[in-house]
């Protein structure tokens, strides 16, 4: 695809369509190339001869178009990189306990896909060991819609989540002072005390600071780059590439409001719900594991 046929298309296809409709096609070209450009380029050169460049430039783009606002994420050897240079840096840091919460934080976003401030609002008590084949996390805020308020969802313990997650309780928590009978005591807990002596919930500056920390020693070709979310962009790659479907992924693990209905699907992961012994039951599609 040339700019001759951005031309044709945008000029006479899409002439009468309406404004929005020509910003998001140009959009989606723009997102397709630069992606081609950024992770396959070398390859098709070799395999074509000819190098890959977008057909939308100046004089096609339509009017109002804004810079396309990619979240590619890294592959997965490169976050392998990260986790493996950061669980290293552990064992020489000057202060364990934090640098293992951040550590186990962004584990978790790059496992199952939460949000920082859906991790950062854990507590103890959320983790349910016993549901499913993995156990299963009850994220109780979760991204509401249009201002409804926080959606709750069960996130399955998959990708060695539960393995992240029994070590840090193992092994790192006690170490921040709290007492784990407390309820509502926090899974990812601060530094700071309360007025009663227990731990504060830690900060999403402190998760994303610890991250930004860790890519600068341990990936910094990713600096300023792969930020929590773009984790969570990461671990929905990898279940795309194991095998699991849009509608499933969306619906088990980001919690997009309103995706259910639109589909003409419910939501059957939620606390409480029925379908969640059946869940334990069927066991995990192909391409997870625990």
């Amino acid at each position: 695809m040339e700019p001759g046929d951005a031309d044709a298309y945008f000029g006479k296809v899409l002439r009468n369509s309406p404004s929005g409709t020509r910003l998001a096609r140009s959009q989606a070209l723009t997102t397709y190339f630069t992606f081609l450009e950024l992770r396959h380029k070398v390859e098709l050169h070799r395999m074509t001869g000819r190098v890959v460049e977008c057909p939308i430039d100046e004089t096609n783009r339509p009017r109002g178009a804004k810079d396309a606002q990619l979240r590619i994420p890294p592959q997965e050897p490169e976050v392998g990189q990260l986790f493996t240079g950061w669980a290293g840096e552990l064992a020489t840091c000057r202060k364990f306990a934090p640098m293992a919460r951040n550590y186990t934080a962004s584990k978790l976003m790059s496992e199952v896909g939460l949000r920082v401030n859906e991790a950062r609002r854990l507590d103890l008590d959320d983790i349910k060991w016993n549901l499913g084949r993995f156990g299963k996390l009850q994220v109780r805020y979760g991204k509401g819609k249009r201002g409804s308020g926080p959606r709750e969802r069960m996130v399955p313990l998959i990708n060695g989540a539960g393995r992240t997650l029994r070590w840090f309780i193992e092994d790192v928590w006690g170490q921040f002072g709290d007492d784990h009978t407390r309820p509502g005591a926090p899974l990812l807990p601060s530094e700071r005390k309360s007025a009663d002596g227990s731990s504060r919930r830690v900060g999403d500056d402190a998760l994303r600071d610890g991250l930004a920390e860790a890519i600068k020693l341990h990936l910094p070709s990713w600096t300023d780059k792969l930020t929590p979310h773009v984790l969570r962009h990461f671990c929905a790659s990898q279940l795309y590439l194991n095998g699991l479907d849009l509608i499933s992924r969306s619906r088990r693990f980001w919690g997009i409001p309103g995706l259910a209905r639109r589909c003409g699907t419910s939501i059957c992961n939620r606390p409480g719900s029925k379908m969640l012994g059946r869940q334990g039951k069927s066991g995990p599609r192909s391409g997870w594991k625990g």
